[in-house]
């Protein structure tokens, strides 16, 4: 099944998710819905708030933005950052979203994640590089984050007004979305 994509402004998006009480969820069908989603939108990660869920659970394929296309597919259930390494690099991110919004950020080049996989078997692991940013990205989503928090000064002015559009439904994309609703 594929979902519509929260979009900005939607109160979900920041709020931190609720843990995932194992047998509360069928999570390996939500998880398969989540890919679908995410393949259907061309993304490369998804959080369950970007699906209206607060949840924390979150899916990953870092193959799109790999040079031999050998990415990690990961489901993650319930997961805690234990550490983050390495040098602070920057790259242009988006997200689905905030849709034709796109920005540098800066973060750490190594993450180290406990979470449980759509089995609920429990994994440690430690990622780099791309993979590490994609899992940052969405780890912030479940924290109730989105990569535009990051932003200051002009940079974060010169986006108002878009991110303005994007809440009120003006947005160009070819995936489903759900407007906010203003009450």
């Amino acid at each position: 099944m594929i979902y519509p994509i929260t979009l900005y402004g939607d109160p979900v998006l920041k709020r931190p998710a609720e843990d995932i009480e194992k047998g509360s969820m069928d999570v390996k069908t939500l998880s398969e819905d989540m890919f679908e989603t995410m393949y259907q939108a061309s993304g490369v990660g998804l959080a369950a708030p970007q699906i209206g869920k607060g949840l924390r659970m979150f899916v990953i394929d870092s193959s799109p933005m790999e040079e031999n296309e050998q990415g990690i597919k990961k489901v993650f259930i319930n997961p805690e950052i234990i550490e983050e390494n390495g040098e602070l690099w920057a790259f242009e991110e988006g997200c689905l979203s905030l849709p034709g919004i796109r920005a540098d950020v800066f973060r750490n080049e190594q993450v180290t994640i406990q979470y449980f996989d759509e089995n609920w078997v429990a994994h440690t692991e430690t990622f780099t590089e791309m993979p590490a940013r994609i899992i940052l990205h969405e780890y912030d989503h479940i924290e109730g984050i989105i990569f535009t928090d990051y932003l200051r000064g002009l940079k974060k002015q010169l986006l108002k007004g878009k991110l303005n559009g994007i809440s009120r439904g003006q947005a160009k994309v070819n995936y489903k979305v759900k407007v906010p609703v203003k009450k």
